[in-house]
């Protein structure tokens, strides 16, 4: 398994070691690993092959290596594999409301507790967001895929997500003037890197068809 991380990360820490946030920002990291190693372990159990681990500024990612009998078995108007990264995708999530559950029967300071509970509400949040490639984003993604096959999916997806990270924005914005952050800043503006990045992909991935459908 190849092993990479994103330069921007110690950026970010650069800043908010300046804004005298880090400690926050590591505890979220370290919760962002646990979320990312219950997508590691669903994954293996579903018999799948870790490729990539990389550490990002907002988090972890690990992707796995693609299956020719997952491409070849098919689940509606797609194939096996994209129902494994549902199950995949919500292995994430659901690590971190594990370690809410088991946060509130801990023994420990009130104040602990509720930081370990707050940080992983904001990290299970965040990630459930309807947004590609967020981890609510995949799960649409490839519900869509099933439903209406991987071209449909894509568009849809790419309107999805754009129309969620401006709603989501707008909020940002509402609460900064409650409460300055300069985190909330740092992340819409990474989030829209991702989205944009990402509709540009669509975009290509559009051409490609096109030019397919007047060749046949």
């Amino acid at each position: 398994m190849r092993f990479r991380i994103d330069l921007k990360i110690f950026l970010l820490v650069m800043i908010f070691l300046l804004t005298n946030q880090i400690q926050i920002y590591m505890l979220m990291m370290l919760f962002a690993l646990l979320h990312e190693l219950g997508h590691l372990l669903a994954g293996i159990l579903l018999k799948m092959k870790p490729e990539k681990l990389e550490i990002i500024p907002v988090g972890i990612t690990v992707t796995f290596q693609i299956s020719t009998q997952d491409m070849n078995q098919k689940i509606g108007k797609a194939n096996r594999l994209e129902g494994k990264k549902i199950l995949v995708a919500l292995a994430g999530p659901l690590t971190n409301l594990l370690i809410i559950v088991i946060a509130c029967h801990m023994p420990i300071d009130v104040m602990k507790q509720l930081m370990i509970v707050y940080t992983n509400s904001f990290i299970f949040l965040f990630n459930m967001l309807p947004i590609y490639p967020l981890d609510g984003g995949r799960i649409v993604k490839a519900m869509l895929c099933i439903q209406k096959g991987k071209r449909k999916a894509n568009k849809n997806m790419n309107v999805i997500s754009i129309t969620t990270t401006g709603i989501v924005s707008v909020l940002a914005i509402f609460s900064l003037c409650y409460n300055y952050n300069i985190a909330i800043i740092l992340i819409m503006i990474y989030i829209w890197i991702l989205v944009l990045r990402e509709s540009q992909v669509t975009k290509q991935k559009e051409k490609i068809y096109q030019i397919l459908d007047k060749n046949y």
